[in-house]
């Protein structure tokens, strides 16, 4: 059977995404703006690229290459098509992060929002040791009690088998992963959802 990720359709995902009582499309992509700002790198890898929300803000005057990562063939394909004038800057790479960690190439900053979700501390950390970058920026969504943690949408049977693959997050355990693999918490944002949900940012620098 297929991966949850490879059967859900980029129109229903980013359908729902938009929603202005999900309202995550538009806050992550102002989050990705400020996350390829932040650091003085040249190189960058985005995890669970989607459909390229938040490409367009990579200028070319500041990066060298930025890999963007994910599971879906047709979402790569869909972001590269968006963001052909950034030919040469990016590389796409359809990789299962879970499995294929070590195929992954070194790079300056990994940035990784809504992806920790779906693959789990574990794997994730394997991939942080694989990639090595200096720095690294997660977004990952907390719930309330109250919330579940799909929202609710005419494209919610999209998403009915994503329960298969998804773990539950807190934000002390991720650092606490991170922490045991040399790097330390140095910012934190919270981004409140229109459903009672929020976005946190927690960008790390590893210790030398």
């Amino acid at each position: 059977m297929n991966h949850p990720w490879k059967e859900i359709p980029l129109d229903d995902y980013e359908s729902h995404m938009s929603l202005d009582s999900v309202g995550q499309l538009r806050a992550l992509n102002r989050i990705m703006k400020d996350q390829f700002e932040a650091r003085p790198v040249r190189t960058a890898m985005v995890l669970g690229a989607a459909g390229g929300n938040g490409l367009e803000h990579i200028r070319k005057e500041k990066y060298d290459t930025v890999w963007a990562v994910d599971i879906n063939e047709a979402y790569l394909k869909a972001a590269a098509e968006r963001h052909a004038l950034l030919r040469d800057i990016l590389e796409f790479l359809c990789l299962d992060l879970v499995k294929d960690a070590d195929q992954l190439p070194q790079t300056e900053l990994v940035i990784a929002d809504l992806l920790v979700e779906y693959i789990g501390y574990d794997a994730f950390s394997r991939v942080v040791r694989r990639v090595d970058p200096e720095w690294v920026s997660c977004v990952i969504q907390i719930n309330t009690d109250e919330a579940e943690w799909v929202s609710d949408s005419p494209y919610l049977h999209a998403f009915d088998r994503l329960d298969e693959v998804h773990h539950q997050m807190e934000e002390n355990v991720l650092t606490e992963v991170l922490k045991s693999i040399g790097y330390e918490e140095i910012l934190r944002e919270d981004t409140p959802l229109p459903n009672g949900k929020k976005l946190v940012r927690l960008d790390y620098r590893k210790t030398h």
